[in-house]
């Protein structure tokens, strides 16, 4: 089949590349010229088939905003929008209206895979009606890892996203645990070679996963982490699963606790910590550090 694909980046770049090697025909937009197969969504619709799949994957937000309002332009009843970033479910709703509107229809589907994706293949969470996830179907298939799973049409217009969010907070508290305890057996004197010992942990444990085999490749390539500055963003999908936990009465103790360890980490001198350490030396008279 033909796609259209809107972001040529490190992940859009090598979809690109994957869904060619099956045979299907792509035709890539990017902002940069250097990477792009056209030099406007205008010029990539013009040259896709109907009925066009055009597939974005720009950052969440104004971006991916900006660009469905644009092919609302320019497309015609029958195409689809297919939203593979990282946007908000709430937003896919409104992509949908806008879009059905005039007759086009919308699939939001959640991408992993990261780097790796290229040669492993992608895990795709996908939401939609039938006939719309029916025409991306053969793009679905190219993209996923060899084998039965990998891929699922998780209900409705949002479910893709949302199952994506899910998965990046629950990806959250799993690196936090492996970040916990590597730092613990860093700490202790008896342990005389942590790298190994997580290391062990690769075969026959209950904790063994890919992120622990990536935990590895880093100790390799850094031993104690000593060129790596103790700070680490969110992009967003934590946030998004720890408001939708409010919103659910749903409690998420682990995710929420390691969303707020991330924003611990971007404050070098910690203004909480200050307040506890003068109310322990009011009440207790212990020491206090003075800058």
């Amino acid at each position: 089949m033909e796609l259209g694909l809107v972001g040529l980046g490190k992940m859009g770049g090598n979809m690109r590349e994957r869904i060619r090697r099956a045979g299907h025909t792509v035709v890539g937009y990017d902002r940069n010229p250097d990477l792009a197969d056209v030099h406007s969504l205008e010029e990539l619709v013009g040259k896709l088939s109907g009925p066009r799949v055009v597939w974005v994957m720009v950052p969440a937000g104004e971006a991916t905003q900006s660009t469905i309002d644009e092919l609302a332009q320019v497309l015609e009843p029958g195409d689809v929008v297919v939203d593979g970033g990282n946007s908000r479910w709430t937003d896919d709703e409104r992509h949908a209206r806008e879009l059905a509107a005039k007759g086009i229809g919308f699939v939001d589907c959640g991408v992993s895979g990261g780097v790796w994706g290229l040669e492993n293949g992608y895990a795709l969470m996908y939401g939609g009606g039938a006939d719309d996830v029916a025409k991306v179907q053969p793009v679905f298939d190219a993209l996923k890892p060899d084998g039965d799973f990998g891929a699922v049409h998780a209900g409705r217009v949002g479910a893709g996203h949302f199952a994506k969010m899910v998965h990046n907070g629950i990806e959250y508290a799993m690196m936090q645990a492996y970040a916990e305890g590597w730092e613990l057996l860093e700490k202790v004197d008896s342990v005389e070679n942590v790298r190994e010992v997580f290391r062990s942990w690769q075969e026959g444990t209950v904790i063994r996963s890919w992120l622990l085999d990536l935990a590895v490749n880093a100790l390799d390539e850094d031993e104690h982490l000593d060129d790596l500055r103790g700070y680490a963003q969110d992009s967003g999908e934590g946030r998004w699963t720890v408001e939708a936990a409010v919103d659910h009465a749903v409690p998420l103790p682990a995710i929420t606790a390691s969303l707020f360890a991330r924003f611990a980490s971007r404050q070098d001198d910690s203004p909480q910590m200050k307040m506890i350490a003068a109310l322990r030396n009011q009440f207790g008279g212990h020491a206090v550090e003075k800058k």
